[in-house]
């Protein structure tokens, strides 16, 4: 988990980071400040980048990669970031009007508009640097988060029973296989989009099945998709986690329609999608499959544009 964050800015900037830094403190992470400043608009060689990781240096011992593990860096200096970058810390550039011209090559993200981040973005930021799994919501009993290869074996178990693949496709056979499109799940749908389908636990973390919005090929509109392990079934889980979800989608990810392809025959299914409010839109085929297509409109009140981490926080380099 994080522990430290290492605010590396512009002297003039820094001030702009106070809210960050207090938000920071308050929820109990520790805060190191090293400032520079800058000559003709390059930086100085006041060693910038070496000061921060003297304030980073661990005790006489060792123990360097594991307290660079719970460290995250921001910083406005391209020399810094590729001094870092080489130490394996994880780094958050920070672009602004002063610095445009800074070459932050190799970063998955760029921070903007650092006055308006708190905790909870610096913390999702770390996780997606870190490969941890951000947790996306909690209902009344179950944690909604992103899949982890750790829970390959309790997807197993669930798919192992017929009346699961009878309506959707099963995992792969090899489970390398399975685990390989699990971190390239991680890194090109969650690093991308934010979102996709993700992994339901109870609050005891018993993985019970997965859900989540995605993106069908040929389709305009996100898709709902849902699976709860037989043993769990009968008891409003999947209710609960998905209409949570439709709320998530229209809330914090804009969305004001979402459908569902449910086949025909899949009874359970299709009575959950009435009671979500889902409205029959028509029959499609894909493959050799043959699917009601369902339709779901979000109340207006909720239609609100996010502005979390993949809004406003974080660009794509």
């Amino acid at each position: 988990m994080i522990g430290k964050v290492f605010l590396c800015l512009e002297e003039n900037m820094m001030r702009t980071a106070d809210p960050l830094a207090d938000d920071l403190r308050e929820h109990g992470i520790a805060v190191v400040t090293v400032s520079y400043t800058r000559s003709h608009g390059k930086p100085l060689h006041v060693k910038e980048y070496e000061a921060a990781h003297d304030a980073a240096k661990p005790d006489e011992g060792g123990g360097n990669a594991e307290q660079l593990r719970d460290a995250l860096y921001i910083t406005d200096s391209d020399e810094t970031y590729r001094a870092l970058r080489q130490q394996d810390a994880y780094v958050l550039p920070f672009r602004h009007a002063g610095n445009r011209e800074a070459d932050f090559a190799g970063a998955a993200y760029v921070i903007e508009q650092i006055e308006e981040l708190g905790y909870e973005e610096i913390d999702m930021a770390y996780r997606r640097l870190a490969g941890l799994p951000w947790e996306i919501f909690t209902t009344k009993r179950c944690i909604v988060r992103e899949t982890t290869e750790e829970d390959a074996d309790s997807f197993y178990a669930i798919y192992a029973e017929p009346e699961i693949t009878k309506y959707m496709e099963d995992l792969y056979v090899d489970r390398e296989a399975e685990l390989a499109y699990i971190r390239e799940y991680r890194e090109k749908v969650y690093g991308f989009y934010g979102y996709g389908m993700w992994t339901v636990l109870l609050k005891d973390g018993t993985v019970i099945g997965r859900a989540g919005v995605s993106w069908r090929e040929g389709y305009d509109v996100p898709e709902l998709g849902f699976v709860i392990g037989v043993p769990w079934q009968r008891r409003g889980y999947a209710c609960e986690v998905c209409s949570a979800i439709l709320d998530y989608a229209a809330e914090e990810l804009g969305m004001t329609q979402v459908q569902a392809l449910v086949m025909k025959d899949n009874v359970k299914s299709l009575a959950l999608c009435g009671r979500l409010g889902f409205q029959e839109a028509g029959e499609v085929r894909e493959g050799n499959c043959g699917y009601v297509r369902l339709l779901w409109h979000a109340p207006r009140e909720r239609r609100l544009w996010p502005d979390g981490l993949a809004g406003k926080i974080l660009t794509k380099f």
